[in-house]
């Protein structure tokens, strides 16, 4: 009807209530108010909540889940389900929240930090050390144990590093087949910034541990990223002091290109990886579909974006590289299309509607229709002045109209 507004707010304020008192009456209270509006985030956290409360942390995990299932990039309900696998003894899937959480984030050191103790939590799990009264009962030899705990706590630099480098060397070339040397040594060279071979190590440990620790894929697959983008950005710096005039800058914009179709490619991999697992995440097709454009791959992008526009968080972003997918193919009339279709949706002039405008401008100029280019690049510059070349190509329009004169 005309005055159909939300009751949840009111069924939520009530359950809040019981939660202290009764908290399984919370969870019933709340289960309705779901049934009406499953992706409340009000209503699934505080059913969170409430299912910790009542003993019953696996309705937790499902309420956060659907939270997902609407943004999967949700830092604060991924925050909160990382920390109820901890609870749970979930270890391997929290090491997946975790990565998620560094993935979206690389500078986030909590994640990073939480995900590297996870991750040491499920490997002394498969290993069985959570049998042993502390994993020291494991080592004979109480010195080493204690060497092995304080290594993993203290960040070393220089000599000290060189040193417990060649000291966990010596053990490997011992034991070649001990996958907590090998991690090790991985974990040292990335102290050392020596990436090369930290890849190499953790490479080696995934080996040795058949591919069962997700874990170390994700750390192979996020160096490899940051090997290409330290590659991409003395490629971009050089680019940037040089003009198309000047020898080897030929050369070195082939080299960005192709550390960027390696980037993507790797993300690619990763991307395809977690949408098999998880086909019916559109978020996931979303980025699926933005590293197959960033690839060239634009006709196995346009079936990704395609389904990614009926995600609501994902659809402009989708239908922007859709966009410059048909572009690329030589599609400028549903190019057009797509793209006009997304600048209707955004009302005001944000990043990413004057990303949108200036590639429809593009399309336009491709069509010979430079008024409607023309058209767009004004509204951008009417509200950002240092918007890419916007200001250029606006004022010489005008020039050239004022020598004509």
């Amino acid at each position: 009807s005309f005055f159909n507004i939300s009751t949840a707010p009111i069924g939520v304020m009530k359950a809040q209530r019981e939660i202290k008192k009764d908290p399984k009456r919370a969870i019933e209270m709340l289960e309705e108010v779901l049934e009406g509006e499953p992706y409340n985030r009000q209503a699934n956290l505080l059913l969170k909540e409430a299912a910790v409360a009542a003993g019953w942390s696996e309705i937790g995990v499902f309420a956060l889940k659907t939270l997902l299932e609407e943004n999967p990039r949700d830092a604060k309900v991924l925050n909160e389900l990382g920390r109820l696998y901890h609870d749970l003894g979930d270890h391997e899937s929290e090491v997946e929240i975790y990565n998620q959480l560094t993935a979206i984030n690389p500078f986030d050191a909590q994640s990073l930090r939480l995900g590297k103790d996870a991750s040491a939590r499920a490997s002394m799990k498969r290993g069985g050390w959570t049998q042993a009264e502390s994993y020291r009962d494991l080592i004979k030899d109480k010195g080493e144990a204690i060497s092995l705990e304080q290594q993993s706590r203290i960040r070393l630099t220089g000599e000290a590093l060189d040193r417990q480098i060649a000291e966990t060397y010596a053990r490997h070339q011992a034991e070649p087949e001990n996958l907590d040397f090998a991690r090790r040594l991985g974990a040292l060279s990335e102290q050392k910034e020596d990436l090369e071979s930290a890849i190499r190590w953790y490479q080696y440990s995934a080996d040795l541990a058949k591919g069962a620790d997700t874990g170390l894929l994700r750390k192979i697959s996020d160096l490899k990223i940051k090997c290409l983008e330290r590659e991409i950005a003395a490629h971009e710096e050089f680019l940037s002091t040089y003009s198309a005039r000047d020898e080897g800058y030929a050369e070195k914009s082939e080299q960005l290109r192709a550390a960027k179709v390696s980037r993507a490619e790797i993300l690619i991999a990763d991307a395809q990886e977690r949408v098999a697992r998880n086909p019916t995440d559109l978020q996931l097709r979303f980025e699926l579909g933005d590293n197959l454009f960033n690839a060239g791959r634009f006709r196995e992008a346009v079936p990704e974006l395609q389904r990614a526009r009926q995600n609501p968080h994902a659809r402009l972003k989708a239908m922007n590289v859709l966009g410059c997918c048909y572009g690329k193919l030589g599609m400028l009339d549903l190019a057009m299309k797509q793209l006009e279709e997304a600048s209707r949706e955004l009302v005001s002039m944000d990043e990413m509607k004057k990303e949108i405008v200036y590639n429809l401008a593009l399309i336009y100029e491709r069509m010979s229709d430079v008024e409607k280019a023309l058209a767009c690049m004004k509204q951008i510059y009417e509200v950002d002045y240092g918007y890419r070349d916007v200001a250029q190509r606006v004022e010489s329009s005008y020039g050239r109209n004022f020598s004509g004169s």
